[in-house]
């Protein structure tokens, strides 16, 4: 079996880092915005998030915020300090703003809700509260979402899917962790397992039921190579099944990854008709 390790290419990471950078700080210059807003979870994806903000913008730019919830480890919420201090970003630029209020007010209007139902209002919560404080600041929400991620539609739509620039939205999950070593994110971060945080002991291997080495080689192989799932399964040596379960979940959430569908009008076929009366 191959992973994506031998399937994807190799990077020189430290032009990535140039190249991230140059490009997010020449976004904010056009947007005429001031300031990075970054959730931060103590995580691989925001951890790298920060520090390409902060390499971007500078720290005094960046603005970073812990939004844990009462499922959320304390190992997370101080995994998470520490790349603030690592990045030696002010007082005055960070906070840690507990979600539980928020979400509960929501559960009390809409009653009873299933996890991943709650997950989203959890993700959604915490979309709100940054855009709050891009319009605040005079920012904008530097999203954390990985390619991989993207293409598997594994974010909440209008949550952590939503944001307003995605730096490492180009690069699979298995490169992030690379660069995460280039940019000195913590070794302990850098191995964390992929999770949401949803419910306590959710991960992302459990939930998708695939590990991100095979994952982003399939990934590859379908949207960088263009092949079908006989070519992939051929070239990866995995099971068929498995091959067919990526793709089918990335047919599934498809409507993620697109603007609204807004239905076009022929203006010239729909015009009102002047009707002749007969006598």
């Amino acid at each position: 079996m191959k992973t994506s390790s031998e399937v994807l290419p190799k990077l020189d990471y430290n032009r990535v880092i140039e190249y991230l950078t140059i490009s997010l700080r020449k976004y904010f210059e056009k947007a005429r915005r001031e300031t990075g807003i970054v959730g931060l979870s103590g995580g691989l994806d925001s951890s790298v998030t920060a520090h390409l903000t902060v390499k971007a913008l500078g720290a005094e730019r960046t603005r970073l915020y812990i939004l844990p919830s009462i499922v959320t480890p304390q190992e997370d919420i101080e995994d998470a300090t520490s790349i603030i201090k690592q990045l030696n970003i002010p007082a005055e630029n960070w906070r840690i703003i507990s979600i539980d209020q928020v979400v509960e007010a929501f559960e009390k209007s809409l009653g009873p809700m299933g996890r991943v139902e709650k997950g989203n209002v959890m993700a959604r919560s915490r979309m709100v509260m940054l855009y709050h404080e891009a319009a605040v600041h005079r920012g904008l929400v530097v999203g954390t979402s990985d390619r991989s991620e993207i293409l598997l539609g594994y974010f909440t739509k209008y949550g952590d899917g939503g944001a307003d620039i995605l730096p490492i939205g180009g690069l699979y999950k298995t490169m992030v962790r690379q660069l995460a070593e280039y940019l000195g994110v913590p070794e302990k971060i850098r191995s964390k397992p992929a999770s949401p945080g949803f419910w306590p002991g959710h991960t992302a291997r459990d939930e998708i039921g695939v590990d991100y080495d095979v994952l982003d080689a399939v990934l590859y192989l379908r949207f960088d190579k263009g092949l079908g799932e006989k070519g992939i399964q051929k070239t990866l040596q995995i099971p068929i099944e498995t091959v067919r379960m990526v793709l089918e979940r990335i047919r599934l959430n498809q409507h993620k990854r697109r603007m609204p569908k807004a239905f076009p009008v022929d203006y010239s076929e729909m015009r009102v008709r002047k009707h002749v009366n007969k006598l």
